[in-house]
């Protein structure tokens, strides 16, 4: 039975434009598509939709963060089934009926493998899209299933003999290491983890994602698995299978859902076998704005202004992970246009950016950095993005553009803003090319974010406050901060997402005086915080005295 259209009642709401109802095609009206168009094409949010749609149905709304679940009705219906139907069992109705959270209750189909997987009759419940999918990959891990199957080829391998070798050459979705994989794969994703690192034991191989920036453990497996799944990944990612005694790279994509998902795969030769690191970035992320990325007021001042000038050059310093590339390709949105030539030089490519020439480095084939970029200042570029100043020869030549009338962004790894300077000075650049060339540097980490949803306050005694930095001298009062508590919001973390600390700090005479008499990284700081720059340890303290992040989280991430 097909349900009346819901645009109608959410324009009178309010919740939809008049604008985007006109551009809602005449085919999804009134059909199960609808709802998820509408979420997907306009600017409806999920929380207001499903109120709306719940209001039009005559049907119960449930807020599953307020929402008790009982994890005997979950059991009720597999996993596959919630995923791919959009569903969940939370409990049962006063006549025994299993109330089921749904997004799209005209759904039929899945109110009658719910009803066929559980035996009973189905109530069905409107909940928003974010809840359900939080609460699907909290009650349906995928953590019991990976034990099972991991047991089972163990097992398997001691009757048989069986070489995960040659199975892994398979393209059977049902061969045990390619489920193995599959799972560990789809898990990680769903989990939001930013890369997937698989270490060799003598007696066990050990998977950890990297969540939000911290590495936990998600499974055990017998060493005499780890073999078969690094020889899986290796022919995913292209890479050679024969070859254990040297480093490989390769890259992958998978999808789950509507997600599709780009996998950097690096392995490793060890005592105890090879280690495998896999990178995840979202294959149809757009590069994300400068005002989003958390900058100060000021330092998005100074940063803006640095990267709208004619030329120079612009670092982004940091470890590996510390989101220097996005900082980045935000400047790159900002100064963007069809009036500007843009190329990107980067190993690999993380982000794909229409509008932009991006050139993929690859020194098997001799395309080094260096080599690149000789060729592209030759293609007339206004703006030049390098993903990372690695030896003298780039950062001359980077140097060099940036002075010859080009806008260089590039990374650096260093600890700080400060020592960018030095850095390049060790690399046998002179520091009279630095100073002219150099505009700014921006040195960044990231910090988890506490759950907006569940954090509480916590009062520090003033003297603590101010021994750790976090208020002046001349403080009287105690300060009021926040720590994470924990809920079905943030997977019972307490953390949700992950918050830029930074400093910028700009060129300017004094900075250069310093570094042509070759002063130390510590030196350079200090005066540059005598001019102004805010250091990233205060711009942690002022995260944390916003309730945006904690004191332990600016403790482990800034030295």
């Amino acid at each position: 039975m097909a349900m009346a259209s819901l645009v109608p009642a959410l324009v009178v709401h309010g919740a939809l434009s008049a604008t985007e109802a006109q551009s809602v095609p005449p085919e999804v009206l009134g059909t199960s598509r609808e709802a998820s168009w509408l979420l997907e094409h306009t600017k409806v949010n999920g929380t207001v939709l499903a109120k709306q749609l719940a209001e039009h149905e005559h049907l119960e709304y449930v807020s599953l963060a307020d929402q008790a679940i009982d994890p005997e009705a979950v059991k009720l219906v597999p996993a596959h089934v919630c995923r791919r139907d959009e569903v969940l069992p939370i409990g049962f109705g006063p006549d025994g009926s299993l109330r089921l959270a749904m997004l799209d209750p005209s759904n039929v189909l899945a109110i009658d493998d719910a009803q066929l997987s559980s035996g009973r009759m189905v109530t069905p419940v409107i909940v928003a899209d974010a809840d359900l999918s939080a609460a699907i990959n909290k009650y349906h891990r995928s953590d019991k299933e990976l034990s099972d199957l991991t047991t089972a080829i163990s097992e398997e391998i001691q009757q048989r003999q069986l070489d995960l070798t040659q199975t892994a050459d398979e393209d059977d979705d049902s061969a045990p290491i390619v489920r193995l994989v599959n799972l560990l794969i789809s898990q990680a994703i769903h989990d939001h983890a930013s890369d997937i690192h698989i270490d060799p034991g003598e007696k066990e191989s050990v998977v950890r994602y990297r969540v939000d920036g911290v590495l936990r453990e998600v499974q055990r497996a017998s060493s005499e698995i780890h073999s078969g799944l690094v020889s899986r990944l290796k022919i995913m990612a292209g890479m050679d299978i024969a070859e254990k005694r040297v480093p490989q790279d390769g890259r992958f994509t998978a999808s789950t859902g509507e997600r599709r998902v780009d996998l950097r795969v690096a392995t490793l030769p060890t005592v105890w076998g090879e280690t495998v690191v896999m990178r995840l970035l979202d294959a149809k992320a757009a590069p994300q704005r400068l005002d989003d990325l958390g900058f100060e007021p000021d330092q998005l001042q100074q940063f803006r202004s640095a990267i709208h000038s004619p030329h120079g050059l612009v670092l982004a310093t940091g470890p590996t992970g510390s989101g220097k590339s996005t900082t980045l390709y935000a400047a790159l949105r900002d100064v963007a246009s069809d009036a500007v030539n843009v190329i990107t030089v980067e190993d690999p490519v993380e982000f794909r950016y229409a509008g932009i020439n991006q050139i993929q480095v690859n020194p098997r084939a001799g395309l080094t950095f260096a080599r690149v970029l000789r060729a592209i200042l030759r293609a007339d570029p206004d703006i030049v993005l390098i993903g990372e100043i690695r030896d003298e020869e780039t950062a001359r030549i980077a140097i060099e553009a940036s002075l010859t009338g080009h806008l260089v962004l590039a990374t650096l790894h260093t600890n700080d803003a400060a020592s960018a300077i030095t850095r390049l000075s060790e690399m046998g650049v002179e520091p009279y090319l630095i100073t002219s060339a150099l505009s700014a540097v921006v040195g960044q980490r990231l910090a988890r974010q506490l759950c907006p949803t569940c954090r509480r306050e916590h009062v520090i005694p003033v003297t603590q406050a101010q021994k750790l930095g976090l208020a002046g001298p001349a403080a009287a009062d105690d300060v009021v901060v926040y720590e994470p508590v924990g809920c079905s919001q943030c997977q019972h973390t307490g953390y949700k997402s992950r918050v830029g600390l930074r400093e910028v700090m700009r060129m300017t005479p004094e900075l250069a005086r310093l570094a042509l008499h070759g002063a130390q990284s510590d030196e350079i700081a200090a005066a540059a915080v005598q001019q102004g720059t805010v250091l990233m340890r205060d711009d942690g303290w002022q995260k944390v005295r916003e309730g945006r992040t904690t004191i332990e989280e600016v403790l482990r991430v800034v030295a």
